[in-house]
């Protein structure tokens, strides 16, 4: 995942000088309706990764426990799914991290 922190930062630092000067013919930001928040989307991503790591360690156990329906292969699938998908959470925790880490050092 590539997030393009330049075009984000010099987007914020355009918005900010035409708030400064107060442009009254600043163009409005249309927003899309179907569009969800930023925060909702990444508190369902969070809780999708906590399903998956909940759904995979129950079949570990259920494995465990000698359950018939469940194959090693089926327990290893879940687990790395979980695991990835986990890591890549970490990731773009990472990437939003610096981008915030650039924009509270902008100069205002």
């Amino acid at each position: 995942m590539d997030i393009k922190a330049q075009a984000l930062f010099s987007e914020m630092q355009t918005m900010a000088a035409q708030a400064q000067i107060g442009l009254p013919e600043a163009p409005s930001i249309q927003v899309n309706p179907a569009s969800k928040n930023f925060s909702d989307m990444l508190a369902d991503a969070v809780n999708n990764v906590n399903s998956m790591q909940i759904d995979s360690r129950n079949q570990q156990m259920a494995f465990e426990m000698g359950d018939k329906s469940l194959s090693l292969a089926d327990v290893m699938v879940a687990k790395e799914k979980s695991g990835i998908a986990f890591e890549a959470t970490v990731q773009v925790r990472n990437k939003v991290m610096e981008a915030y880490k650039q924009i509270m050092n902008m100069p205002v």
